[in-house]
């Protein structure tokens, strides 16, 4: 969407949370993916985006379900509510063996349809809210049952485009034509 080429590396950074702050925790989180991933392109003109995502809900963090009974858990506290998807992007520029690191936070808040527990049922069975953070996709079949969004609709997807955007023009990755 960005004009921009990239590849995928998976960063096997440590996920675990460490703090009660949703914008610290995916800022944290963001930033410990692109540096995982950077250490292996010091040496390289690139840059590395990190990004992580969660749903909060009720003080605390809903991240990626353990299997699918935590899934229908966090969607029966989700589902007739209104619920916060943070995303936390760390972006890291590597360049003659130094870097140069900036990193950022946005939200959005998610209002759910109230479901039955047979819709819950079955969205758990279709295996979409696996490895999702709140245990939904809002680009796929869980859109269903999303009522309104507050906020940037990529931003909850997993990866804010206008903020991305606004951000790598900040910092000369992009100029005013891409």
């Amino acid at each position: 969407m960005l004009g921009v080429s990239f590849s995928v590396e998976v960063s096997e950074a440590d996920e675990t949370i460490v703090s009660t702050i949703p914008e610290e925790i995916v800022s944290t989180l963001a930033s410990r993916k692109a540096m995982a991933v950077a250490k292996h392109h010091l040496y390289e003109d690139c840059l590395v985006i990190g990004s992580d995502t969660i749903v909060w809900k009720d003080g605390k963090a809903l991240g990626k379900p353990i299997d699918d009974d935590e899934a229908k858990c966090m969607i029966r506290s989700l589902e007739g509510d209104v619920h916060t998807v943070y995303t936390g992007v760390c972006l890291v520029r590597c360049r003659n063996g130094e870097i140069r690191k900036t990193s950022f936070a946005d939200a959005a808040d998610v209002e759910f349809a109230t479901m039955t527990e047979d819709e819950i049922d079955w969205y758990v069975s279709t295996g979409e809210s696996r490895d999702k953070a709140g245990s939904y996709a809002i680009q796929g079949l869980g859109a269903r049952f999303v009522k309104a969004i507050r906020g940037d609709f990529y931003t909850v997807m997993g990866l804010p485009m206008c903020s991305l955007y606004e951000k790598l023009r900040e910092i000369d990755v992009l100029t005013n034509d891409q």
